[in-house]
């Protein structure tokens, strides 16, 4: 759309340029001529009962958001042979990114940078572009905890065996969580709904309207604790220290615009979606010690490195029985799995509110994504949203 834009914009510009052989249009009075172009172009896309266009092109906007993300790793293992089944969770809940930036750009398009207030909170990065029909999101999230909380409840003979055990502690070493978020709409009521009223101002509404929305969601992400120092969580989850994954969604949604007079819009939509492309991979690590009831018999001798077995010819055998003392658990790379899904349910919620008044407006906004994978006994739940307050400026 943007590279549209600029071609139409460089052709209008030689046309008037053909026209008028006599040079006598300065290059303001060009530029001038091809703004004017692009803003009849943008109201005539629009039902001006409804929607209006400021005259007043560009945009400068003063940003503070928080960005909160939460983390949930559940995991269960069951043992046939005596009948019982462990399920352990880990939480991981990063400081809440709080971060103060600008906006600017032209119509429904621009640039933003902001800087983080909050230590350890890692980098964030978004980007944004709206139209009458259309809207497109970019988010990218980098960062690493080691505060956790551990929970673990056991059966036996599918009745709860102990207490659940329940306790926040530290990582031995950080675990590292990256995601990568693009999303694109279409309006079908664009003419008298529109979303940037509410989220950038681009434009303003001036009727309550709704509209039908369609929406394609591509999101990545990965999960690491690939550090040694973790051995005991990966042993836990059957050798997995890494989870990767690729998720392309599409969702029908239903937005609406409340306008209870001149200059205020509230804003609400909901769009679920269903994984049409869902890839994941882990990658595990083996061991000399698996997770199991511990054997009445220590008779496996010493661990050999080189055939990778113990003395009385076993694999491995039960961490329950590795003592304090010891210092033999090794471990060596297991090779990587990718499997593939579908029809997994994910939800996006928005909420925006924005006044105007003059040349001036303010904005509050917030989303929340819930994206969920699995594979097989392990579940990684990622719920992601933020809340952001603007004051801007038209000129």
């Amino acid at each position: 759309m943007i590279g549209r834009t600029i071609i139409c914009c460089l052709l209008f510009s030689l046309s008037v340029a053909a026209q008028e052989q006599d040079s006598t249009l300065t290059f303001m009075d060009r530029l001038h001529q091809v703004q004017q172009y692009l803003d009849d172009k943008a109201k005539s896309k629009v039902d001006p009962g409804y929607i209006e266009v400021p005259e007043k092109p560009w945009r400068v906007i003063l940003r503070y958001k928080e960005n909160m993300v939460l983390v949930d790793y559940d995991h269960s293992i069951d043992f046939p042979a005596t009948n019982e089944r462990a399920e352990w969770k880990l939480r991981f809940e990063p400081p809440v990114a709080s971060s103060v930036g600008f906006w600017v750009g032209y119509r429904g398009t621009g640039f933003s940078y902001s800087k983080s207030l909050t230590k350890n909170a890692g980098r964030y990065y978004s980007f944004s572009t709206t139209g009458a029909k259309y809207g497109f999101n970019f988010r990218l999230r980098r960062f690493q905890t080691q505060d956790a909380q551990f929970s673990a409840t056991e059966y036996k003979d599918g009745q709860l065996s102990e207490e659940p055990y329940d306790t926040a502690f530290s990582m031995p070493s950080p675990v590292w969580i990256r995601s990568v978020y693009l999303n694109g709409y279409y309006v079908f009521n664009g003419r008298r709904y529109s979303q940037a009223a509410a989220y950038n101002q681009s434009v303003i509404q001036r009727r309550s309207a709704g509209s039908l929305l369609l929406g394609a969601t591509w999101y990545q992400s990965s999960f690491d604790y690939s550090d040694i120092a973790n051995g005991y969580f990966m042993i836990f989850a059957g050798g997995i220290y890494r989870i990767k994954v690729h998720q392309a969604n599409l969702g029908v949604g239903y937005g609406y615009n409340w306008v209870p007079f001149r200059g205020l819009v509230v804003n609400a939509m909901a769009m679920p979606t269903v994984s049409v492309y869902n890839r994941v991979k882990v990658y595990k690590n083996d061991f000399n010690y698996y997770l199991a009831p511990e054997e009445p018999v220590d008779d496996y001798g010493e661990w050999d490195m080189e055939t990778k077995l113990w003395a009385n010819g076993k694999p491995d055998k039960p961490l329950t029985m590795l003592k304090e003392s010891d210092n033999d658990v090794y471990y060596w790379d297991d090779g990587s799995e990718t499997s593939y899904s579908a029809l997994q349910l994910n939800l996006d919620l928005r909420l925006g509110i924005a006044y105007n008044w003059s040349n001036y407006f303010i904005g509050i906004q917030a989303q929340y994504n819930n994206f969920i994978y699995k594979k097989n006994q392990s579940k990684v739940n990622i719920f992601d949203a933020y809340a952001r307050i603007s004051l801007g400026v038209r000129f």
